[in-house]
């Protein structure tokens, strides 16, 4: 079942946090998903009391895919269909377009996150495949009344590409997704997003970020596009993500010992983090690289943190 929404205008009492339920929601955003919404969202439901499921300007099967999943799953996934055109991240009209406007990509988010039900929330993307233990960590330390409310506890995960030859690597110029923007929180008034000329920012009010380890593998750049189709960039070819793809597409191609390496936080790096919340969190994350992927090679690192990913990532595609 899904619920259609026409316009919405965003406060934070809406958040309600004296009214929700113990447990965790995850929330999506979701425009033009199909190649791994079903993988993202079979690899997390289990673990989450609901994911809340919002999509918008799709003109593949993602609405396809969420109808046929929440007649499966029933409660534990809520689809929202959102009408208001968004502006993409990046581009000219999301700069220009107020935060509090229904066609903001702040607005959208924070509708998404207002139809959470549970006090703890996860931001969750329609390109992350799971890796079961270590969320399911994670998620066993909120459930037993072990995770600190006043943090954030952020997460990350290695984007994988495949090279000319069909294997699989970490992009150089784009090893990792996450540095602070994404992890479990306590809902409150003060956490909601914001505007920022360049994305949608999230305001934690005085709640700290910590690394709590890497959760997931990221899609992102195996979707259709490239991972950039969402951007509309035709249109915005000032947008910092023309020069991302650009980076990417003309960078190299690393192994996971190259990886591990190659994040490997130098003298320079371990000073600013000194100085740095945002930059001792991504020294942390790095550092814990090595004991997160013992194995010697990405298919190795795959088969034993996500089970069923070649169902996904090569039977599927």
């Amino acid at each position: 079942m899904q619920e259609t929404v026409e316009t919405f205008r965003f406060t934070p009492d809406m958040l309600a946090p004296a009214k929700r339920l113990p447990g965790i929601s995850a929330f999506m955003r979701i425009r033009n998903g199909a190649d791994f919404l079903e993988a993202t969202i079979r690899s997390h439901a289990a673990l989450y009391d609901e994911i809340v499921a919002v999509h918008n300007q799709c003109n593949d099967a993602t609405a396809d895919i969420l109808a046929r999943l929440s007649a499966e799953m029933g409660p534990r996934l809520r689809v929202f269909h959102y009408l208001p055109q968004v502006n993409p991240a990046g581009s000219d009209g999301h700069a220009r377009t107020p935060g509090d406007a229904p066609h903001s990509l702040v607005t959208y988010s924070n509708f998404a996150l207002c139809q959470t039900r549970h006090e703890w929330a996860v931001k969750l993307d329609d390109d992350h495949l799971a890796i079961p233990q270590a969320v399911g960590e994670m998620v066993g330390k909120i459930r037993a009344g072990a995770a600190d409310p006043q943090v954030m506890h952020c997460f990350s995960g290695l984007n994988l590409v495949r090279g000319p030859l069909g294997a699989w690597h970490v992009p150089a110029a784009a090893p990792v997704s996450g540095k602070g923007d994404i992890g479990y929180f306590r809902v409150g008034e003060g956490t909601h997003f914001a505007h920022d000329p360049r994305f949608e920012r999230f305001v934690r009010g005085n709640i700290v970020r910590r690394f709590a380890g890497w959760f997931y593998w990221h899609l992102k750049f195996l979707k259709s596009g490239g991972g950039f189709a969402n951007y509309e960039l035709g249109a915005n070819p000032g947008s910092r993500y023309v020069r991302r793809q650009a980076r990417l597409q003309a960078g190299a191609l690393w192994s996971l010992p190259e990886t591990i390496n190659g994040l490997k936080p130098g003298p320079l790096r371990r000073l600013r983090a000194v100085f740095d919340a945002k930059e001792r969190l991504a020294v942390t994350r790095d550092n814990a690289l090595g004991t997160a992927f013992a194995q010697s090679d990405l298919e190795a690192a795959l088969d034993a943190s996500a089970p069923g990913w070649r169902h996904w990532l090569e039977v599927g595609q």
